[in-house]
C-alpha cells in the first residue's frame, strides 16, 4: 500500500435514493402513484448529472437498474417510493465527492480507488472547512424548501 495525499483521483460509486410522492387527482383522473413519481424525479436528476458538468467530477457510468421501492412514512402518514440510482464516479479530489454526500438522497458510498489515503494536518483540516460549509449550504436549502410550503 502506497500512502497517497487527498488530492489524487479517487473512484467511487455513490448511491442516491430519489424519494417520490404521489399526488392525489382531481375528481377521478391526473392522480400519480408513488413509484411513478419516484421513477420521473430519477429520470430528471438523471438527466441533469448527465448533461450538467460538475467541476471536478467525471462521472463515468450511471446505473438506474435497482427497483423502486415503497416503505410507509410516518411523519407523512403516507406510501413514499425510493428508486435509486448508482453512480460510478472519479472526482479530482476527496473535496469534490462532498457535493454528492451532503445530499439529501445519498444512501451509500463505497471507494474502489485509491486503497489508502494519508491525509497531513492542513488536508484534513481543509476537508473538514468544507465538510462544515457543504453541511451549512445543505440546511440553508432545506430551510428554504420547507419554509416555502
Amino acid at each position: 500500500m502506497t500512502e497517497l495525499n487527498p488530492d489524487v483521483e479517487i473512484k467511487v460509486k455513490i448511491r442516491l435514493d430519489f424519494k417520490g410522492q404521489g399526488r392525489p387527482g382531481r375528481f377521478l383522473f391526473g392522480g400519480k402513484p408513488v413509484d411513478k413519481a419516484a421513477e420521473e424525479v430519477r429520470e430528471q436528476q438523471v438527466a441533469l448529472f448527465r448533461n450538467v458538468p460538475v467541476q471536478g467530477i467525471h462521472i463515468e457510468d450511471i446505473d438506474m437498474s435497482i427497483e423502486v421501492y415503497t416503505v410507509w412514512d410516518d411523519l407523512s402518514e403516507a406510501e413514499v417510493a425510493y428508486a435509486p440510482v448508482i453512480l460510478s464516479i472519479t472526482a479530482e479530489n476527496i473535496e469534490d465527492l462532498l457535493r454528492f454526500i451532503a445530499r439529501e438522497d445519498f444512501r451509500k458510498i463505497e471507494v474502489i480507488e485509491p486503497g489508502r489515503l494519508v491525509m497531513s494536518r492542513y488536508d484534513l483540516e481543509r476537508f473538514l472547512f468544507r465538510v462544515g460549509a457543504e453541511m451549512k449550504n445543505h440546511l440553508a436549502h432545506l430551510e428554504r424548501k420547507y419554509n416555502s410550503r
